[in-house]
């Protein structure tokens, strides 16, 4: 992993950041580092001390030690200028059941002594129309789906300019399609410059939006960068197709290698598959040996650890892919 940003870059930074219920540690000496402008990931499974960040980074909870800075300005100290240039989702949103999303959202908007009240029905009507709720905007909140509920809360997010969006799993409820209309909102509110820092557990739904990561298991931070960087720390594999497997994996083996053979869906050809170490030849060195023993080499490719894969190889954890 690439050494954290400086200071001057950073939109969320936390030195030696824990939170104590008791006995039990939920956060554990955080080191977090999320570079403006990013759409940073916020990876781990329920009970592994994200929510528990968010609430101290907002200001909800009181750190049992270490040190915030949001927007450049240590936490809680200034919540009062940092908290009206962020937008949060937290812990899924609560309306007035029988009010419409309309209304829910006006009288949010004038509970924030920033907001201007002259703006404030164009601004509801935008935020409704950016999260795919313009048509249900007079509906009453108790007839919204989870997913509906879930984007008024986002809605509620983006009602004023933000340089900084917190987001604690954006997509749950929603269907395939507006999830992705919330990924492509995120990577509009990032193009914008705003910083995008979301917590999830959906592997699939971070890698297809988000430019960094950082993995939590059991209150601890294993790991934070660019998500290539992530990827890039886990084992890479070599996918072999070649009618000639049983010649393959000798060569192989002399050069090092355990491999495993299976077939893919498309074409005849058995596969063997090899994990590359640090210490493994390189791509073309393997190439090389296989066309020299004389096997006849139909697919050779060299693939980094999904996103998936790297966790498994931090925690031992599997994890959610889908929805």
């Amino acid at each position: 992993m690439s050494a954290p940003p400086l200071d001057a870059a950073l939109a969320i930074e936390t030195h030696g950041l824990g939170k104590d219920f008791g006995k039990r540690r939920a956060v554990i000496n955080l080191d977090l580092a999320v570079p403006h402008g990013s759409v940073f990931g916020f990876l781990g499974p329920n009970g592994s001390g994200k929510t528990t960040t968010i609430r101290m980074l907002l200001g909800l909870a009181t750190p049992s030690s270490g040190s915030i800075k949001v927007l450049s300005e240590a936490m809680p100290a200034a919540a009062g200028r940092v908290l009206p240039r962020v937008g949060a989702l937290v812990e899924g949103p609560a309306f007035y059941p029988f009010l419409s999303g309309h209304s829910n959202l006006v009288r949010m908007d004038s509970a924030d002594a920033t907001s201007n009240p002259v703006t404030r029905t164009r601004r509801v009507d935008a935020a409704l129309d950016k999260v795919g709720l313009g048509k249900a905007a007079r509906l009453a909140v108790h007839a919204y789906s989870l997913g509906m509920k879930q984007r008024l809360g986002i809605a509620n997010a983006l009602l004023n300019e933000r340089k900084l969006l917190v987001l604690d799993e954006p997509t749950n409820g929603l269907d395939p399609q507006g999830t992705r209309e919330v990924r492509h909102l995120i990577g509009t509110l990032a193009g914008q410059g705003t910083t995008v820092f979301v917590s999830s557990h959906l592997l699939s739904e971070i890698e297809q939006m988000c430019t960094h990561v950082a993995v939590m298991s059991a209150g601890n931070l294993l790991a934070q960068g660019t998500l290539g960087e992530l990827r890039a720390g886990g084992s890479a594999r070599l996918i072999l197709r070649t009618p000639d497997v049983a010649q393959a994996a000798e060569v192989l083996a002399a050069l090092g290698l355990e491999t495993k053979q299976g077939r893919i869906i498309t074409g005849d050809d058995p596969v063997l598959r090899a994990a590359l170490g640090p210490q493994a030849p390189a791509a073309e060195d393997l190439a090389r040996a296989l066309v020299l023993a004389g096997v006849r080499v139909r697919g050779f490719t060299v693939e980094q650890a999904s996103l998936e894969e790297r966790f498994v190889e931090l925690t031992g954890e599997g994890f959610d892919l889908a929805q």
